[in-house]
């Protein structure tokens, strides 16, 4: 229990839940995927003015919960734990898609952006802990 907290390098939890959020901005973007993504689910791109914030405050602290699991299980050895636990959850929300009818384009950059954001909370995790 005590790693859940002592053992877990927080310095990397907020490094990859910062990093994430960030690739959040740049991967929904018009620049990347947002364009198209926004048409998938059925929404219009609003202006920096016009951000959700309590999406945003909701997404900063689930990416920060994500990240807290990739530390303990870090700390653990039991990285399969969280991947598979990310994996399992993607495949659910790309489901969850499907019933809401969202596009299959809006469904893959949404499991892409999840996965992709576990690769950098494990990299973050290893390259700190390793400077540290």
């Amino acid at each position: 229990m005590e790693e859940l907290i002592t053992g877990v390098s927080w310095l990397a939890v907020i490094v990859g839940a910062v990093v994430s959020f960030l690739l959040g901005w740049l991967w929904y973007s018009p620049k990347l995927f947002g364009t198209k993504w926004a048409e998938g689910v059925g929404v219009d791109l609003g202006s920096a003015s016009e951000m959700p914030v309590g999406a945003m405050v909701s997404q900063i602290i689930g990416l920060l919960l994500m990240s807290w699991f990739v530390g303990v299980t870090a700390v653990t050895s039991a990285l399969l734990t969280v991947i598979l636990a990310t994996i399992a959850f993607t495949v659910l929300a790309y489901s969850g898609g499907q019933f809401t009818k969202k596009s299959a384009y809006a469904r893959g950059v949404e499991a892409g952006y999840w996965i992709i954001c576990l690769a950098l909370m494990i990299i973050s995790q290893g390259v700190i802990r390793n400077l540290l």
